[in-house]
């Protein structure tokens, strides 16, 4: 048999994960390419990442570049599949020390759509884009992530296909909602072993906005804490009962004051950084939902008698108050409302650095048209976040946290230590291949990267 031919390593902390992916690529020139749109990704942002900044040539007139069309071919025509990708970089997240997915973390279900235009594009359709907080034309990818109060890893990403961009809409065999893919996507997680308490979303998923999710969860056995609007109405089940909402049910509880809650629980919130806050939760009946019943309404606010806006939770749990006889009881461990919004809590924290996916390591960023090559390029993405928590760990923690205990390195620092290493590489790269199609010599390649670890470089300068 052949041997497999080496193919230039990338800087040092690239090529430490990039390898571990080598068996999954059939050819050398996949490899390379690999390993070449990590380090695009990864390298500091100047402009837009599109295939000629990943490549680091000129836009427009180096369209044509021969390193641009490498990396063309090797995202939309190259012959490797991006899910065993996926799969091979989840398998590495699960073996992470001290930050591995573990029970008490949560699986969020999300969705997050960018500004697109044209109609060649895969996915492309008016619709609700997250990142214009409005209806535009874009596509809009379904994820899942784990998550708990140190870290969170994405998991996995599916393409959503408005009803419009199939020759027979809704009706068409391969149109699913986004609740169905949700809820598939939740089933991957469970095939690839991934740990979790609850599996949570906001009131975009909620219960009658998508109960394809709710369903599949309920059908599997899955505990779930999802968001609800506080306007959304929730008819009783009897036909002749009043229809109310869930911020209506939270204004019935009583309240007084903070020395006397009244129907109101005290909960304390210990964020990243270290710093509390009080919280008050209660559970609601209303629709569907009875305190003791086998679905909850828990409402969570840090200001009981306003209900603001802004941080008030509305959510619908199937996990079962302590306080509760057994009989009454879900077949999950039971939850006091301390554990419920320590559960919902991480969805914002993941939904607020999941902007750093798009701003530092071009998500929306991709030039292609076929599903197929949207989904790789950002598989590749994910593998690059990835890669900043693989080369920094954060230390192990029990669920919870302590209150007094310091945070973790955060993603964005993770992501500074490695464009250190990458960024004199890159200088010389350009500059190499500026002048000359042949390989950057290996002897090069390790005295740029023991320069980026920091050792010192002595010159001798004869007289």
């Amino acid at each position: 048999m052949t041997a497999r031919l080496p193919c230039p390593p990338a800087p040092a902390p690239v090529e430490v994960y990039a390898s571990q992916f080598d068996d999954l690529f059939a050819s050398r020139a996949q490899r390379q390419g690999f390993r070449e749109y990590l380090v695009g990704l990864l390298a500091p942002r100047d402009r837009n990442k599109t295939l000629t900044c990943l490549a680091g040539a000129e836009p427009v007139v180096d369209a044509q570049h021969r390193r641009v069309q490498r990396l063309q071919w090797f995202l939309s025509e190259s012959p490797w599949d991006h899910e065993k990708i996926n799969s091979r970089r989840v398998e590495l997240l699960a073996r992470q020390p001290g930050g591995a997915p573990h029970p008490g973390g949560v699986l969020i279900v999300d969705d997050s759509g960018d500004r697109k235009s044209g109609h060649a594009t895969a996915g492309v359709s008016r619709q609700y884009l997250g990142s214009r907080g409005g209806i535009g034309p874009g596509v809009v990818a379904v994820t899942t992530a784990w998550a708990d109060e140190r870290v969170y890893h994405p998991l996995h990403t599916r393409l959503y296909v408005p009803a419009p961009c199939l020759p027979e809409g809704r009706e068409d065999s391969s149109f699913r909602t986004k609740g169905q893919i949700a809820a598939g996507l939740v089933n991957n997680a469970r095939a690839a072993g991934i740990p979790f308490r609850a599996v949570v979303a906001d009131c975009f998923y909620g219960p009658s906005e998508s109960p394809g999710l709710v369903a599949e969860p309920r059908r599997a056995g899955l505990p779930f804490v999802l968001g609800l609007k506080p306007n959304q109405e929730l008819p009783r089940p009897d036909e002749d009962s009043q229809v109310r909402t869930p911020a209506q049910a939270a204004r019935e509880r009583v309240w007084d004051c903070p020395e006397r809650p009244g129907q109101w629980t005290p909960v304390r919130r210990t964020y990243r950084d270290g710093h509390t806050e009080t919280w008050w939760a209660t559970d609601c009946r209303a629709g569907p939902y009875r305190i003791g019943g086998p679905l909850r309404l828990v409402v969570a606010t840090t200001d009981p008698a306003t209900l603001p806006a802004t941080s008030t939770w509305y959510l619908a749990t199937n996990l079962a108050h302590p306080g509760l006889p057994a009989s009454g009881r879900s077949p999950f461990p039971a939850a006091a409302h301390s554990e419920i919004v320590r559960l919902y809590g991480p969805r914002g924290w993941v939904e607020q650095d999941y902007k750093h996916v798009k701003h530092e390591l071009g998500w929306a960023d991709f030039q292609v048209r076929s599903a197929a090559a949207i989904q790789r390029h950002w598989t590749l993405v994910n593998c690059a976040f990835s890669l900043c928590w693989h080369d920094s760990s954060p230390p192990a923690t029990p669920p919870g946290g302590s209150p007094g205990q310091a945070p973790p390195p955060s993603w964005p620092a993770s992501l500074r230590q490695i464009r250190a290493c990458l960024t004199p590489l890159l200088f010389l790269l350009q500059i190499w291949q500026a002048q000359t199609a042949t390989p950057i010599p290996t002897p090069l390649h390790e005295l740029i990267d023991r320069l980026a670890a920091g050792h010192r470089l002595r010159l001798y300068l004869p007289p």
